[in-house]
């Protein structure tokens, strides 16, 4: 008889019973999205692997610590046969034969009634990939196409042009440290999506060249204040665009909220009734270090680090660093925007205690192909900085760790 295709269904299982057979890996693997499903999962085995049984003990499925039994599929709606006796799952897939039970089997797909898709999921929409043949699958094949579908839609190369999804109002978008493929996902996809983008210098500016040529790109450095600071006037740039029904999204570098004014734009959007959708970004102040081979913490170095924004000297009335607290630490300070004023922080710190021998490393443009490290002390490093001409955008780290990793390459 001709093999036939099989036919694609989705299956709301919500409240209805589906029983496992089998607590190894292929459970572990799919007994997630069973219970995000809602089922009323029954696991019958001996054994299971300790995230399973982690999810028994949780309440999330109901565990029968015993092998299977005939009539364990009456009531069951589905079922996943995945032990490692093929006596039993033969004799399970029997079972589920003769009440109609819809039933996967990871020993033999041939002998199922029922295919597992590779499945993915971008915002709301679940994606599946099935073979059309019993013969020939090739799971590794079907995970491939999954994979390709997922990151398109995510990226926003699979977005069809005339149903694209458009959300007027302001996404606040970080970017990350600089490196295009260290922002989010979601970022990403808003990206894909928007009418108008306002970006800060520090942004990904890799980004932007991929925006379809009918996307606004404002630089939020080139905006006219005229009246307004310059701040007000980003303000009022997201509220005019987003009040004409546009999608609009601010990217910015790093993290909003990390020395990145982003709750002000939230504020100012907020009082004219504008939405805003907050998307975090990658903090240079843990990712830029990491990328230099400096991590901000390390057993028996350093069980804290400090960020601390530099872009106000110590002795500065506007200054809210405690100083002389932060030279008392004996974990890690991470100190962005402070290049032009590490001169003065570094001879604060020493006037507060801290050694005038502690490492300290600046790594500038992180993340990007311009990045460098460069590594001083306390002492040295306002010369080190005038001598290898660091500017910014440099994330300056202080403390032990720098000298945890290997050596920096010269």
């Amino acid at each position: 008889m001709a093999e036939h295709p099989a036919y694609p269904v989705g299956l709301r299982l919500s409240g209805r019973r589906v029983v496992v057979l089998g607590g190894g890996q292929v459970a572990q693997r799919r007994l997630p999205a069973l219970i995000a499903a809602g089922a009323d999962i029954l696991l019958v085995s001996p054994e299971a692997t300790p995230s399973v049984e982690a999810m028994a003990d949780a309440g999330e499925i109901t565990w029968e610590r015993r092998p299977y039994a005939d009539g364990d599929l009456a009531a069951a709606w589905y079922a996943l046969i995945a032990t490692s006796d093929p006596a039993a799952n033969t004799a399970a897939s029997a079972e589920a034969e003769r009440h109609r039970v819809w039933c996967v089997r990871s020993d033999d797909a041939d002998r199922a009634t029922a295919w597992t898709p590779a499945t993915g999921h971008s915002e709301g929409v679940t994606i599946a990939v099935l073979t059309t043949e019993a013969k020939g699958r090739d799971p590794r094949h079907t995970a491939a196409i999954r994979d390709a579908v997922v990151e398109g839609l995510r990226d926003g190369t699979l977005v069809a042009p005339h149903h694209r999804t458009r959300t007027p109002g302001v996404a606040l978008v970080g970017g990350g440290p600089g490196d295009p493929d260290l922002i989010t996902v979601r970022g990403r996809r808003l990206l894909a999506e928007a009418d108008v983008v306002i970006a800060d210098r520090l942004g990904p500016r890799d980004l932007l060249a991929e925006l379809p040529p009918h996307v606004e790109v404002i630089d939020a450095a080139k905006i006219p204040y005229g009246r307004y600071m310059a701040q007000e006037a980003i303000n009022n740039a997201l509220i005019e665009h987003a009040k004409q029904g546009k999608s609009v999204v601010r990217l910015k570098g790093g993290d909003p909220f990390v020395f990145g004014r982003g709750m002000e734009e939230v504020q100012a959007l907020a009082e004219v009734g504008i939405p805003c959708t907050v998307v975090p970004g990658i903090s240079s102040s843990i990712s830029v270090p990491g990328a230099a081979g400096i991590p901000v913490t390390h057993r028996g170095v350093a069980h804290e680090f400090t960020v601390v924004s530099g872009h106000v000297a110590p002795d500065d009335e506007r200054s809210l660093v405690d100083w002389p607290s932060l030279a008392k630490l004996t974990g890690t300070l991470v100190i962005l925007m402070g290049v032009d004023k590490i001169g003065k922080i570094a001879e604060t710190l020493v006037a507060h205690g801290k050694s005038p021998e502690t490492p300290v490393a600046l790594v500038q443009e992180g993340t990007t192909a311009a990045q460098r490290r460069v590594d001083a002390t306390l002492a040295t490093v306002a010369e080190t900085v005038r001598a290898e001409d660091v500017k910014p955008p440099a994330v300056i780290v202080i403390g032990e760790v720098v000298n945890v990793g290997p050596e920096p390459a010269a």
